[in-house]
Formats: C-alpha cells, structure tokens, sequence
C-alpha cells in the first residue's frame, strides 16, 4: 500500500515523542477535585511545553501525581497531586497544582475491583483526571440482573467511581486512513512506520490473524503480509509491505489533502483529536477518559485505550487517530456511529510501536 500510488490513501508514520496538549476547553470548574487557590504563578505553556512539563512531573512525582490536563483558555497545565509537598512542587515548576481525594493507588484498586466483580459484556472504565474518578460506561445490551450487579459494584466504589449509560452497543469496528482489504472483510489502514529499516503499517488487531495477507482494493493483489497481530488485551498489529519501497508519512484528510505526522504522542484528557477512517473518512472530537478497559463481548476484553467522543463506525477500524502532527491512537471499537455519536476506544499508538520495535519512517 504505497500511499502516492493509492489514490484514496493517505497513511501517518510513528514516533515516540510525547504529544502535544491540545487546547480542549477544559476549565477548572468541571472537575469535581478540589483546587489549591494560592497565590502563585503560573506560566503561560503552549500545549506541547505543557505536555513535557507534565511528563517531567509526573517522572519526579511518583505516586504523589495523579493525573494532569491542559486547561486551555488559562494556557496552563493542571496537575492532579494527593499532598501540599507535591502541590508545592507543581507551584514551582510553574503548573497549577490540584490537590484531590483519590489517589492513583486508589482509583486502581477501583479498576481491579471492577475487573474482579463486574467483568460484563457491554461495560467499559477509564481514569477520568478531570474527575478525579474512573468513570464506568454500560452499553444498551447491559440490564436486568447485569446492570443490577454493575450499579452494586459502582456505588460500593463511593466517590472513586461513576456510572454512565451509552445509547449504542460496544463492538470492534471490524468490516472489514484508506481502506485494507483481507479475505473479504475491510478495515483501516493506521500509520506507516518502520522496523529494521523496512516499511511497514500498523493497523487493529481484531481486524485480522498473523501470516493475512493485505491489499488496497477488494479482491486485488496483496500488497502486504501480517507480521504480528495481538488481540484481545491490546488491539495491534503490523504488516510489512511486500515491496519494500518507503512510504510517506502522512494521513488522509479525504479533501484533497494530507496531515504530515513527524511522531507519536500519547493522549490527555482534553486533548483535540483527529480520526481519519475509510468508512466515515475524518471526524474530530476529543480525549474523554485514559487507560480505558472495555469489555467487548465473547471474552474479547482489551485493556489500556484512549476513549474519546469522537465517532467511527465498521471499517473504520485500524484508522490513524492522531492530533496536529502527532500519531495518537489506532481506531479499536466503540458504540453508536456518525449520526448519532458515541463513544471510541483507541489503541495507544506508542505502546503498540515500543511492542512491535518500530518507529516513525
């Protein structure tokens, strides 16, 4: 799949810098936490020096940070912390400090309570920072006995979880950027990348098995063969193009035009992202909850994904999710569609490149 030689398909490239924080219109009001409101100074940060920023304190931090957005009318970066030593430290090095009531310990032993006990098709959770909370996600096929025993599970959780409903049915958006055909079914293709100087793609994993091959039309010739395929648990996979001519690295933005992508980023919480796909071509939204489990159904539980708003439908699946020039997510599943939304799961793109030893080409 040679992106100048497939008129439709334009593909991104990965890398593994940290991503930008892109203005989302999350204000301190919304959180639910409480702030610490001294005086002190905070600096103007553009969203990429934010996101450094944060990556640094949450390194120096340890246990003490949990969780950090970027409040984008204060030009400011929000760092969630459990005590005033650490808020005294995001003070200093110019971020706003929040001090809130659950820990990261706390909100994982929720998570691990929610995977021992409440284990059930249709349900998915993520670390919410804005919240301070893991916010629980029920899907329409979830009632009687199964929602009963979920609101149980959620309430025992007290103020470390919430519970929301979605109109629609979680699903991989299996049907098979431009689209990738393999025996009859269709998915996306996600970025281009490289590994041991070849040219490869990443796509989903539930889009198909080690040793497929791949084309770009239904019924043509391969183009590619499935190196690596993993799925449930994580949602990725990598083909090798059979040619090997280097590919651009770039995302088709189905107008005419392409999205230059230079690296891979990982997500935030009120992060503006971008999702280009073969099936509904490109939407924005963006980073609602991180490090989402979402339990598809018939065992196929994939834990670790971004979850956004941003919709996708059936093969749209394996698609680049990525924001100004970064490579974010790759297109896992979801509920409801493009006209009446919902929520998407994404595969981080720099977890699946550092599995796979590939990188931006």
């Amino acid at each position: 799949m040679k992106h100048r030689r497939i008129p439709k398909r334009r593909a991104a490239a990965a890398g593994g810098a940290v991503a930008a924080l892109v203005a989302a219109g999350v204000t301190f009001q919304t959180a639910n936490a409480g702030e610490d409101k001294s005086a002190v100074t905070v600096k103007t940060l553009s969203a990429s020096a934010a996101g450094n920023l944060a990556s640094t304190l949450h390194e120096s931090l340890g246990g003490s940070a949990a969780g950090a957005y970027y409040d984008a009318e204060a030009k400011a970066l929000v760092m969630n912390v459990v005590d005033e030593a650490a808020a005294d430290a995001v003070r200093e090095a110019g971020g706003r400090a929040r001090i809130v009531e659950n820990s990261p310990a706390e909100l994982r032993t929720a998570r691990q309570t929610l995977t021992d006990r409440a284990t059930i098709p249709g349900t998915s959770w993520a670390t919410d920072p804005v919240t301070n909370k893991v916010v629980v996600t029920a899907d329409r096929t979830v009632e009687g006995a199964d929602l009963a025993k979920l609101r149980e599970v959620v309430e025992g959780l007290g103020e470390k979880a919430e519970l929301k409903r979605t109109a629609g049915e979680f699903k991989p958006f299996a049907a098979g950027g431009d689209a990738i055909h393999s025996g009859g079914g269709r998915c996306s293709l996600g970025f281009n990348v490289v590994k041991d100087g070849a040219p490869h793609f990443v796509t989903a994993g539930h889009c198909g098995e080690t040793g497929s091959e791949w084309s770009d039309s239904a019924g043509g010739a391969a183009i590619g063969s499935m190196l690596d395929s993993r799925f449930p648990e994580d949602d990725f996979a990598l083909v090798k193009y059979s040619d090997g001519t280097a590919q651009p690295s770039e995302v088709n933005l189905y107008d005419g035009t392409t999205r230059q992508i230079t690296r891979a980023g990982d997500a935030t919480v009120g992060m503006q992202v971008t999702r280009s796909g073969s099936t509904t071509q490109v939407h924005d939204g963006e980073v609602t909850g991180l490090d989402a489990t979402v339990n598809y159904g018939d065992g196929q539980i994939v834990n670790g994904l971004i979850q956004t708003n941003v919709c996708a439908e059936p093969g749209d699946s394996g698609g680049s999710l990525f924001a100004e020039d970064a490579a974010i997510g790759l297109t896992s599943g979801g509920s409801g569609d493009c006209s009446s939304g919902g929520e998407t799961f994404f595969q981080p793109v720099t977890e699946a490149l550092q599995a796979l030893g590939a990188e931006i080409g």
